[in-house]
C-alpha cells in the first residue's frame, strides 16, 4: 500500500498507516456512540441509519481505485466462502442468544431483550402474519445498512490503514476492539426508568462476544477474498437477531 491508496484530494491529510486509521475511527465512531445513545434515550432511531449510510459512502469519498480494491472491494476469489460465511454469522448470533440467555434469561441484563426493546411502531399483538411481515421489514433493513456500511468501514478503510503499520493480525484485532467499544451504545451502557446505566459485567459479555465476531468476520473476508464475505457473515448474523427478537422475544 503507498500513496495511491487515498485520492489525491486527501493525500494531504491521509497517509496509509494508522494515525489516518484512528483518526478516522475518531471522525466517524464519537458522533456515532453520540447518536445511537440519544435514539436509545428518545425513542427515535431513523438518524442512525445516515451513519452507516455515511460509512457506504467513506471508501468511495476518499480511496482510489487501487485502495478500494486493497480494502477488499472486488470480487471474491472463493465465492463459496460467501455462503459459509452468511451461515457461519447466524450460527454466530444463535450462540451468543444461548449463552446470554443462560446468564441472563429474558431480562434487560440479555443484550437482545434490551435491544427488542428499541423496535418501534410495532402492533401490541402480532398474528403469525403479521410479526411474519415485520421480521421481513427489520431483517431486510438489518441485513443491508448495518453489515454494509459497518464492513466496509471497519473490516476495510480501517482495518488496511492498521494492517499498513502493524500487519494483518494486529489489525484484525484493533478493527474488532473498535468496534465492539462503539456498540457499547447499543447495550452495556442502557437507559431505562429516566437514567443511564451500565451494566459492567454483561457488558463485558457483550464486548468479548463482538470482538469474536469481528475476528470472524475478518476471517471470512480473507477466505473469500473479498469484503464481501465479512458482508454477508455480518447479514446473516444480523438475521439470526430479528429472528430471536421476533421469534423468542417479542
Amino acid at each position: 500500500m503507498d500513496l495511491k491508496f487515498y485520492r489525491p484530494f486527501w493525500q494531504s491529510l491521509l497517509y496509509p498507516g494508522w494515525a489516518s486509521g484512528l483518526l478516522l475511527l475518531l471522525v466517524w465512531s464519537i458522533p456515532r456512540f453520540w447518536l445511537v445513545m440519544w435514539a436509545n434515550q428518545m425513542g427515535n432511531y431513523q438518524y442512525v441509519s445516515l451513519i452507516f449510510l455515511s460509512m457506504w459512502l467513506a471508501p468511495f469519498l476518499l480511496l482510489s481505485r487501487e485502495g478500494r480494491k486493497a480494502m477488499g472491494i472486488r470480487r471474491p476469489h472463493q465465492p463459496g466462502w460467501l455462503l459459509i460465511g452468511f451461515a457461519g454469522g447466524l450460527a454466530f448470533c444463535a450462540m451468543m442468544f444461548g449463552l446470554s440467555y443462560q446468564a441472563y434469561g429474558l431480562t434487560e441484563s440479555n443484550w437482545l431483550y434490551y435491544i427488542s426493546g428499541t423496535y418501534s411502531n410495532l402492533p401490541a399483538e402480532m398474528d403469525a402474519n403479521t410479526r411474519f411481515i415485520f421480521f421481513l421489514i427489520f431483517a431486510g433493513i438489518g441485513m443491508a445498512f448495518s453489515p454494509i456500511g459497518e464492513e466496509l468501514f471497519y473490516r476495510g478503510l480501517i482495518h488496511e490503514n492498521f494492517r499498513h503499520s502493524f500487519g494483518q493480525r494486529t489489525a484484525s484485532f484493533l478493527d474488532s476492539l473498535a468496534f465492539s467499544l462503539v456498540h457499547l451504545a447499543h447495550f452495556g451502557l442502557v437507559y431505562r426508568s429516566g437514567s443511564w446505566h451500565f451494566l459492567f459485567l454483561p457488558a463485558l459479555l457483550w464486548m468479548a462476544s463482538l470482538f469474536g465476531l469481528c475476528l470472524l468476520f475478518s476471517w471470512f473476508r480473507s477466505r473469500s477474498g473479498s469484503i464481501l464475505g465479512a458482508i454477508l457473515a455480518h447479514a446473516g448474523f444480523n438475521l439470526g437477531m430479528n429472528y430471536f427478537i421476533f421469534y423468542h422475544i417479542l
